[in-house]
């Protein structure tokens, strides 16, 4: 009922004509924002393919370009949950480098098995997210500075563990999981188990809509973007079939995209985490600990930092000490980008992923036009901009 409410006391605000058709228009695009987006993506490509005279959607070039978007999109998954529950991580582009670093360390110099390696890291950053949310949360420290704070922190301790010079090179088993392929047999049944999840996630929701007798939209809608969905996903599984399988950076992100909406759509820690985002206080008053739903969200940021920091220094082949320069930031333009609000309760994870992609598309084109970077920075916080400003003026987040 509030969202019919809040339509109408909009309208009672706006006066006739220009403006009620401007409210239209915002209401449609605040409902197709995500196909929006992809047909932001195809317009992307479609000029860098003109501009390249093709080379951009060559079958390598899209496998490269998916290969660096990973990374991006391992953070926004962490990412939007914390922006969702109204707070904000700056640390996560040095935590990256930190925990990339550190596992770079652990298979050069201390010869440790990747089989040790890579779950020590991963506990080693869930535990560094459980620190900052316990001084965001506990000790009532905003996570804005915070996350300031270890921006700078995290970058200090990995040039004191590196000496500030590269550690390589990297074993070749953990190579493998920043530039191996999946075979291709398993990559086509992974596509055909995602599709099936896809259509059962949405009939699900229809389902649970229908018994708490809320708005359910059109059956050809979903059955749309189930086709939609269905044919994306066919197009890129057969381009890289085509080059060399899927990436394994792919695969894992593809592996999180599905947990992470699993756990957003279809689990109460999610519902929570909106529900903190949307009314922090009337959510406490629920009976609802906020402090450990916070706390969790950035234990997952955390986690995240740390398969982004792996995959990183396997695709690198050697742990930097420049690793994850700005990452913090494209993770958070792709979340914005991807339609997760400013102000927090509103956001999906799929949208933020589609978001990286814009973002790891403006990097491959410019870079492969030889763009300078400084025009690409313009561009991309120019970008950035527009995806708040058209946020703002959508009226997406009214309640």
């Amino acid at each position: 009922m509030t969202p019919d409410v809040t339509t109408q006391s909009a309208r009672e605000e706006l006066p006739h004509g220009g403006n009620g058709f401007a409210m239209r228009f915002q209401q449609l695009f605040a409902r197709y924002k995500i196909l929006a987006l992809l047909l932001a993506v195809a317009v992307i490509w479609l000029f860098f393919s003109l501009l390249t005279h093709g080379a951009f959607v060559t079958p390598r070039n899209v496998s490269n370009l998916l290969r660096q978007m990973s990374i991006t999109g391992m953070l926004a998954c962490g990412m939007v949950f914390v922006i969702i529950a109204g707070e904000i991580d700056l640390s996560v582009g040095s935590l990256l480098g930190l925990l990339g670093g550190v596992a770079a360390i652990l298979d050069v110099n201390r010869g440790w098995p990747i089989g040790v390696t890579v779950p020590v890291v991963l506990v080693l950053g869930v535990l560094v997210g459980l620190f900052n949310g316990w001084w965001s949360t506990y000790r009532r420290v905003p996570s804005f500075i915070v996350g300031l704070g270890g921006m700078l922190a995290f970058r200090g301790v990995l040039l004191g563990i590196t000496g500030g010079s590269t550690i390589a090179p990297v074993s070749d088993h953990f190579v493998f999981l920043g530039q191996g392929y999946l075979p291709r047999v398993a990559g086509d049944v992974l596509a055909l188990a995602l599709f099936v999840l896809l259509a059962v996630l949405t009939v699900r929701q229809r389902g649970n809509r229908r018994r708490y007798q809320l708005s359910v939209v059109p059956l050809w809608q979903d059955g749309v973007k189930i086709v939609g969905a269905g044919a994306i996903l066919l197009a890129f599984v057969l381009m890289l079939d085509s080059y060399g399988g899927i990436p394994v950076p792919v695969l894992l992100l593809l592996a999180l995209l599905g947990i992470f909406t699993w756990i957003a759509t279809q689990t109460v820690f999610g519902r929570r985490i909106y529900a903190v985002g949307s009314n922090l206080e009337a959510t406490r008053l629920s009976g609802v600990n906020t402090n450990r739903v916070k706390l969790a969200i950035f234990a997952l940021m955390g986690l995240m930092c740390a398969f982004a920091g792996i995959v990183n220094t396997a695709r690198l082949a050697a742990g930097s000490p420049s690793a994850g320069t700005m990452g913090e930031l494209d993770a958070i333009a792709a979340c914005f980008i991807g339609g997760t609000s400013m102000r927090g309760g509103s956001g999906t994870v799929y949208g933020a992923l589609i978001g990286a992609l814009v973002m790891a598309s403006l990097d491959n084109g410019m870079s492969m036009l030889d763009v300078d970077a400084y025009w690409q920075m313009i561009v991309k916080g120019g970008i950035l901009v527009l995806a708040v400003w058209i946020d703002v003026v959508s009226g997406s987040n009214r309640r």
